[in-house]
């Protein structure tokens, strides 16, 4: 009998600890999002006509600006880098794609779960929407795909200034899922 109560207590603290651990991992990245905001970048204009490379490029795990796409309610700081820290906090921006002032092809990415778990439901046409402290892009979907994890071919480098955004599929799957849900849009010509 002293076993099975032994047995029970222990049952309890652990089920305790785990929803205390849930929810300090659910809490501290939403508490992050609003600090983030605070600290955008502004952007040198001047620069951001070229292509050039990021002289002085964010550091990893730096906000970098926020994004939104309205129709689905979704809104994330980006941050830079596809660290899983980085992930665990917000979108996270390929540091070998160029950053969004800079045209061609900017990748995010963020967990199907967390900050992209509407993203099932954009539609081509939908906008999506890049800030950062003194600017902002529109972008308008163009298409989404299906593709497996080894397939890079959405990370290669666009002449018109596209953003790209992965996370995992299906949607619904539970555990590493197998493939990679793809969404392309581009930003009108000014």
């Amino acid at each position: 009998m002293i076993f099975l109560r032994l047995i029970g207590l222990v049952l309890v603290v652990v089920g305790l600890a785990a929803a205390l651990v849930t929810g300090v991992l659910l809490w501290t990245p939403q508490s992050l999002q609003s600090e983030y905001r605070t600290e955008l970048p502004r952007i040198n204009t001047a620069a951001s006509a070229t292509h050039a490379p990021v002289a002085g490029a964010p550091a990893a795990g730096n906000p970098i600006g926020v994004i939104e796409i309205p129709r689905l309610g979704l809104s994330s700081v980006v941050l830079e880098g596809d660290e899983t820290a980085a992930l665990m906090l917000g979108v996270g921006h390929l540091s070998d794609t160029p950053l969004p002032w800079r045209g061609g092809n900017s990748v995010f990415a963020a967990h199907r779960d967390t900050f992209f778990r509407g993203l099932g439901k954009i539609r081509p046409k939908d906008v999506i929407r890049f800030k950062t402290a003194d600017m902002e892009f529109d972008y308008r979907v163009r298409d989404t795909k299906i593709v497996g994890p080894a397939d890079v071919e959405v990370l290669a480098p666009t002449t018109t200034s596209t953003l790209t955004l992965i996370t995992c599929y299906p949607f619904t799957y539970i555990g590493p899922a197998p493939k990679r849900f793809i969404v392309r849009a581009e930003r009108p010509a000014a």
